[in-house]
């Protein structure tokens, strides 16, 4: 635990807002086992992942629609109706995140996330845009959690001592790299009980 923390580092996919595919995919292919196969097989987090390091949407679109080519549209769908992944925000944690704000606490994002994406999240969840002092967005910067190196570059641009620092993301192979590095880990499970921690570690959250 940190002798005086000061700053908190918010992740945003599962933390403030919500994202599965399988809100969208759950329509568009309702066999369980082939929807299973899908998004493991063809459309799967290490394909997305390329997105979040920086890949843009139309390449990875046309890239495996060539080697799919009978799955097009439901490729295509991730990309054009990526919305409907993202069913709203997580009520309890954007309430925590104003309450912080509104008292003065410096806030900062590190978030894995392609830039194109971002950038609509932003349009339709104002507060990504208007409550952190500084966000890395992984598409932008070509690095992506746990990698040490994305914690460092916000770190270091924004003079921050990882000891006062507290780190909230939903992962815990995310959490386990912050903490290596000396920030304040919590693992996010649910809005209550990260503004149990929090109050525990002395910001004002009610």
């Amino acid at each position: 635990m940190p002798a005086d923390p000061k700053y908190i580092i918010f992740d945003v996919g599962n933390v403030l807002i919500h994202w599965d595919p399988e809100h969208l995919y759950r329509t568009l292919i309702p066999d369980d086992q082939k929807r299973r196969r899908f998004l493991t097989e063809v459309c799967s987090m290490a394909w997305n992942l390329e997105q979040d390091l920086g890949r843009p949407w139309r390449d990875a679109v046309a890239i495996l629609s060539a080697q799919h080519p009978a799955e097009t549209d439901l490729i295509r769908a991730y990309d054009e109706r990526w919305h409907e992944m993202v069913p709203g925000a997580i009520q309890g944690s954007v309430t925590i995140l104003a309450e912080l704000k509104r008292t003065g606490v410096p806030l900062y994002a590190i978030t894995n996330f392609s830039t194109e994406k971002y950038a609509e999240a932003q349009t339709r969840f104002p507060f990504l845009a208007h409550s952190f002092i500084d966000t890395v967005v992984s598409g932008a910067v070509g690095l992506i959690k746990p990698d040490p190196a994305i914690f460092q570059l916000l770190l270091d641009r924004n003079g921050l001592d990882p000891r006062q620092c507290v780190f909230i993301d939903d992962s815990l192979k995310n959490i386990t790299a912050a903490r290596a590095l000396g920030l304040t880990g919590h693992h996010f499970t649910g809005p209550d009980a990260l503004a149990e921690d929090l109050r525990g570690l002395g910001f004002p959250v009610g």
